[in-house]
């Protein structure tokens, strides 16, 4: 199949590049993409609410009176679950929510997903995409000349005046090929692609 390329200054000549239809012409399959997209989002998770049981507090290690004779009921530390300031019984621990995903799992859906992109003309293809300065309203005013500005930008090297040109952009992100994942791919309304960060993909996903 062929893909369009825009130019990214603006220009009204366009051409086309050759791609696989193995990488972009692949059938959208919607459980697989839920399911690692699920992966994704429950490997974000940090997982460190954490509680202490009675061993983790801190003090506790007298006895608070004598076994008989007190009238007070039986009690061998302070930091006893029904004493105030004790330990929890069923105390929260660190949990580790990530999830196994097979390569090949996650190739077919990154497959799925660029293929649903073309057929939904969502997937932008420019033939380089760069600024000379890291400037806010340079990249601003060149996503408004493709008509974009809700957007996920993906080159084959980011370099500092493209980053810095996108953080302050609450719509935009910008990634090189190494670190674009299912998530980001499917969040943004366009996600506007250089030659080279295509050809890129049809490599790794071959």
């Amino acid at each position: 199949m062929k893909l369009s390329i825009i130019s990214a200054t603006g220009s009204d000549k366009k051409s086309e590049i050759q791609v696989s239809d193995e990488v972009f012409g692949a059938r959208y399959n919607e459980s697989l993409v839920h399911q690692i997209v699920v992966a994704y989002q429950a490997g974000k998770r940090r997982g460190t609410r954490a509680q202490k049981t009675r061993a983790a507090v801190r003090g506790g290690g007298a006895k608070p009176w004598r076994q008989k004779g007190t009238g007070h009921a039986r009690a061998g530390t302070i930091r006893s679950p029904i004493w105030r300031g004790g330990g929890r019984v069923f105390a929260a621990e660190n949990h580790d929510f990530s999830q196994k995903v097979n390569k090949k799992m996650h190739r077919r859906a990154v497959r799925a997903i660029l293929s649903e992109l073309i057929r939904q003309e969502r997937l932008v293809t420019v033939d380089n995409f760069k600024v000379d300065t890291p400037k806010t309203k340079q990249l601003s005013e060149k996503l408004k000349m493709l008509g974009i500005d809700d957007a996920l930008i993906v080159t084959e090297d980011v370099g500092q005046e493209l980053y810095l040109s996108a953080r302050n952009l609450a719509k935009v992100y910008v990634c090189d090929v190494n670190h674009v994942d299912p998530v980001r791919l499917l969040q943004h309304e366009k996600v506007v692609m250089t030659v080279s960060a295509v050809k890129q993909f049809e490599e790794r996903l071959a």
